[in-house]
């Protein structure tokens, strides 16, 4: 038997975040390790239980999804997030991503997509919308466009080109001939040295700054 996929869940609608629960729970290849109504102590939780994704919603009691991003990226910076939201094109969600959220599910389409959304994540994926890649594209524009040396190797310049292709993690390690966590350590490294969360901003800063 396979190794489950290991999940935190935090939503503050007790009826949709038991039927998540469900949902997940009927997919056996995850497992939800906690699902909680806020995310006050998400980052305590994240440290204690170590998940590989968490289902964020943006609008809870106490501090917003958003916030709590913020403070899972300064103690796990691998933890795939996927922010939970009513709304398309908002700017709550370009908010979420650009603080290292790595895609958006709107709710309307939870009960189709999440499970594939989850998987999408996993082989290094980001699915959201065109319009809010559009708004990382113009944010990240306007930003200090000044040529830094990032000192990428040549290895973490060629997976790097291979992310900015599209390729999910899987395929970078079939392309590479490289195992899929060697990949997951280098990406790792890449975004460290650029200074990104996530797959969307690594790709978007290496097209505007021309390191690919």
């Amino acid at each position: 038997m396979s190794r489950k996929h290991t999940i935190l869940l935090f939503e503050d609608n007790d009826r949709l975040r038991e039927s998540l629960c469900s949902l997940l729970t009927m997919a056996s290849e995850f497992e939800v390790l906690g699902a909680f109504n806020n995310c006050l102590k998400a980052e305590t939780h994240v440290m204690t239980y170590r998940p590989e994704v968490i289902l964020m919603d943006i609008d809870m009691p106490g501090r917003d999804g958003i916030e709590a991003v913020k403070q899972i990226r300064s103690v796990d910076r691998q933890v795939q997030i996927i922010m939970l939201t009513v709304f398309d094109d908002n700017v709550h969600v370009f908010e979420a991503l650009k603080a290292g959220a790595n895609g958006y599910l709107l709710k309307k389409y939870i009960s189709e997509k999440l499970t594939s959304s989850i998987k999408e994540v996993l082989e290094g994926g980001a699915p959201m919308s065109p319009s809010i890649a559009r708004m990382i594209i113009g944010s990240m524009q306007q930003s200090d466009k000044q040529k830094a040396d990032y000192r990428l190797t040549k290895r973490e310049k060629e997976m790097l080109q291979l992310l900015a292709q599209g390729n999910s993690f899987k395929m970078i390690a079939a392309e590479a001939n490289l195992s899929v966590e060697t990949v997951r350590t280098h990406i790792k490294h890449i975004y460290e040295k650029l200074q990104v969360n996530s797959q969307t901003e690594a790709v978007i800063k290496a097209i505007n700054e021309k390191l690919v």
